[in-house]
């Protein structure tokens, strides 16, 4: 099952440096590894914002929750998803 996926985040500006740091480099290795998987197949960053929308393959709705939930940045992000399906014109 494809997903579109918008994913706003909103660091506390208060949070230490350190601690964003550390969130960040969690975020990118799972991120990472999600993608060598091959359920998050895109990243594009949103241009101007700290923001990215993001095409996942996965198999269930309960699946694409429970592997954004365990996404480091989670607590942080406003999340939308849009289940997507073969448009009838495409060709790919």
């Amino acid at each position: 099952m494809l997903y579109l996926v918008r994913m706003d985040v909103n660091l506390p500006h208060d949070m230490p440096a350190a601690q964003a740091d550390d969130i960040k480099a969690r975020e990118k290795a799972y991120a990472q590894q999600l993608q060598h998987e091959g359920k998050w197949q895109q990243l594009y960053r949103v241009v101007g914002e700290y923001a990215n929308y993001s095409i996942f393959d996965v198999g269930s709705h309960d699946e694409l929750h429970t592997l954004l939930s365990g996404l480091p940045l989670f607590p942080y992000m406003k999340i939308h998803v849009t289940p997507l399906a073969k448009h009838p014109s495409s060709i790919r």
